[in-house]
């Protein structure tokens, strides 16, 4: 009879074993405004990469926006899976709400930042305003378009390296000030994202230069079918995206071996050269090597040229009287 009842069991393991890996585990990927090409690619490879190596089918969802809301809705219950974000200070407020493990940036290669990225101006075609440089940008017959830098890591990080553009050539705090109070009145509209301050300068045709990341003014260039040229300024800021799986999320959700094995495979070598064509700036030597042509050269300075980390630049221009707030009112779109 006992033989009898461990092949019942068995079986019964099995048939139960197969219904689970017949069920589609659902992630939610919350990520900022300008990666959706990016991350729907990904997510095709990796869920057809997993159930090829596991039998499980995942599906993984994606939600954008700009990256400092994003991160305070995961705080506000959106349950997340995995975060990827424009700036370690965003994934670090959820640190900050006990949603994510204090030591999450040592959890995945490079600080768990799987590229970067930098700010680079588009601006019409044939370069009408003669613009290269951060100094063009504060001429009165210029009009910039960025997005708001208390909602939008391109916001942010456009903001920033303007401030750096004046201390990278030996500038003082006093004139990095002034130099962007001039910035900001060139400014007609603050969208809430990149992407929608993309649609103010592609669609509704307003501005002369649009201060984004590489990754978009590529697309921006590509669908303008000639309309729009991109131009590296000379020195312009790192920007280090990062991700993270959400610790309390996961473990209520039981999902915390998918969340980490999509994470890792950011790290892989098909997502980093997926990231390359996408205009992302992979942390693999050889794929950044392979994709030089691509993705040229530039003087880049570190966020420790004009604040101690990342977070440390959130609260000195970012919160309630800091820079931005001292020296502009925003213009929401």
């Amino acid at each position: 009879m006992l033989p009898l009842l461990a092949i019942v069991a068995a079986v019964a393991l099995v048939f139960f074993a197969n219904v689970d890996n017949e069920k589609s585990v659902q992630l939610l990927n919350v990520s900022y405004d300008p990666t959706r090409e990016l991350f729907q690619d990904i997510n095709r490879q990796f869920a057809l990469k997993y159930e090829q190596d596991t039998g499980q089918k995942l599906t993984i969802k994606q939600s954008h926006g700009g990256s400092s809301p994003q991160a305070h809705a995961v705080a506000d219950g959106l349950e997340a899976d995995v975060v990827s974000l424009a700036l370690p200070s965003d994934i670090d407020l959820l640190r900050k709400e006990g949603l994510i493990n204090n030591e999450w940036t040592e959890r995945l290669p490079n600080h768990s930042q799987p590229f970067t990225s930098m700010i680079v101006f588009v601006v019409r075609k044939g370069n009408p305003k003669a613009i290269k440089d951060w100094s063009d940008l504060v001429r009165p017959d210029v009009a910039v378009i960025t997005p708001n830098p208390k909602t939008s890591g391109n916001g942010k990080l456009s903001l920033l390296a303007a401030w750096g553009s004046i201390l990278y050539r030996g500038g003082t705090e006093e004139q990095a000030r002034d130099f962007l109070r001039r910035l900001y009145q060139n400014v007609p509209v603050l969208g809430t994202g990149a992407r929608d301050s993309t649609i103010t300068f592609t669609q509704d045709k307003i501005g002369d230069v649009h201060l984004t990341w590489e990754n978009e003014a590529r697309l921006e260039t590509h669908d303008s079918q000639g309309e729009l040229e991109t131009v590296y300024p000379p020195v312009t800021i790192r920007a280090e995206p990062s991700v993270a799986w959400v610790d309390k999320n996961v473990e209520r959700r039981k999902t915390e071996r998918y969340a980490r094995a999509y994470l890792e495979f950011l790290f892989s070598r098909p997502a980093q050269e997926t990231m390359a064509r996408y205009g992302y700036r992979p942390v693999d030597p050889d794929v950044l090597r392979e994709y030089a042509g691509r993705l040229p050269s530039v003087q880049l300075f570190s966020v420790t040229l004009i604040a101690k980390d990342w977070d440390d630049a959130q609260e000195k221009f970012f919160a309630d009287n800091g820079v931005f707030d001292l020296i502009c009112s925003p213009r929401a779109k």
